[in-house]
């Protein structure tokens, strides 16, 4: 048995049992992999893996049991060569971040450029997707964090913190009728009109759902997409009346659309950095997360990455909601 043999196991498990798949993301040929695999469930005198032919169709009673263990022992095995990174090369290497496209053009930047002044030496990767695909990818171990409102809490292997709330804005041409409407808008007001909103899934959609349910309104939901500027391209149009992340206008860029303040129309959203629990990380990922969200300290994250019951992880979001309050 041998580091490579754990690791080939647990990507082709990571891949939806593609061997071929996981053999690129590898970097390696696929007859290699399965050769390893073979080779290792004839030493162990086990199936690791269920087969139809040579296709792989499941993961046996016990291959459960041995890839739970491989994935701690990889883990061990990544977690000292950080450790020893840190100590001789502590201001040098990889730091990958999954999230959002909201998250990605409108919050990171100035993170990002504070954390290259800091850390110039560091290759910086940023994956954007779904809530739930950035999800998947921070819990399989390909991205060190995964940054977003929607999904993450969903799955079991990822520690999930909260960094800041936020709210919605509606906004509108300059010359729209809601931009000049005197006093504060209802979500009524709103309904008179198409919206242009995001995707379900995306950017804290479930909130604006729930309101106008509340209500007892159905909006006519015109657009959906998962890109604020191209929602901004369709407003711009006349499609209809653009519900938004507030942190999505920008008045230098924007002056020819109307920002309209919607945060007593709709509950606050969360958005949170997720990773996977147990995960060794080196200063120059504690440091992007301070920059980040400053109230999420070294030892919150240690403490909540090494916490295996969901009451302890409540509870411990819990006091992170407090200290964020104050």
């Amino acid at each position: 048995m041998n580091l490579q043999q754990l690791q080939y196991i647990c990507a082709v498990a990571a891949n939806d049992l593609n061997v071929s798949l996981a053999a690129e993301r590898l970097h390696t040929s696929q007859p290699g992999v399965s050769k390893q695999i073979r080779q290792l469930e004839h030493e162990l005198g086990i199936e690791i893996f269920e087969r139809a032919g040579k296709r792989l169709t499941g993961i046996t009673p016990v291959g459960h049991s041995v890839l739970e263990n491989a994935a701690k022992v990889l883990e061990s095995v990544k977690g000292i060569r950080e450790m020893a990174a840190e100590y001789s090369h502590p201001a040098t290497g990889n730091l990958s971040i999954a999230t959002t496209h909201t998250q990605a053009r409108y919050i990171l930047p100035a993170i990002v450029e504070r954390f290259i002044s800091h850390y110039p030496a560091v290759n910086l990767h940023i994956h954007e997707g779904s809530p739930d695909e950035i999800a998947r990818l921070a819990e399989k171990g390909t991205v060190d964090f995964a940054i977003a409102t929607e999904a993450l809490h969903m799955f079991e292997g990822l520690a999930v913190l909260p960094c800041y709330r936020w709210n919605r804005a509606v906004v509108t041409p300059k010359n729209h009728p809601l931009a000049n409407k005197r006093g504060t808008i209802s979500l009524a007001d709103v309904s008179e009109y198409p919206v242009l909103t995001y995707v379900f899934g995306f950017t804290g959609r479930s909130k604006l759902d729930k309101a106008f349910k509340r209500e007892g309104l159905k909006p006519r939901i015109a657009l959906t997409a998962t890109d604020t500027d191209v929602l901004k391209t369709y407003i711009r149009a006349g499609l209809g009346v653009g519900i938004l992340a507030r942190m999505a206008y920008d008045a230098r860029l924007d002056k020819d659309l109307a920002c309209i303040d919607a945060s007593h129309l709709f509950e606050p959203s969360v958005t949170s950095v997720a990773f996977r629990r147990g995960s060794a990380f080196r200063g120059f990922h504690y440091d992007f997360i301070r920059l980040f969200a400053p109230h999420l300290s070294r030892n919150i994250i240690d403490e909540v990455s090494k916490s295996t019951s969901s009451k302890t992880h409540e509870k411990l979001v819990k006091q992170i909601m407090l200290i964020m309050d104050d």
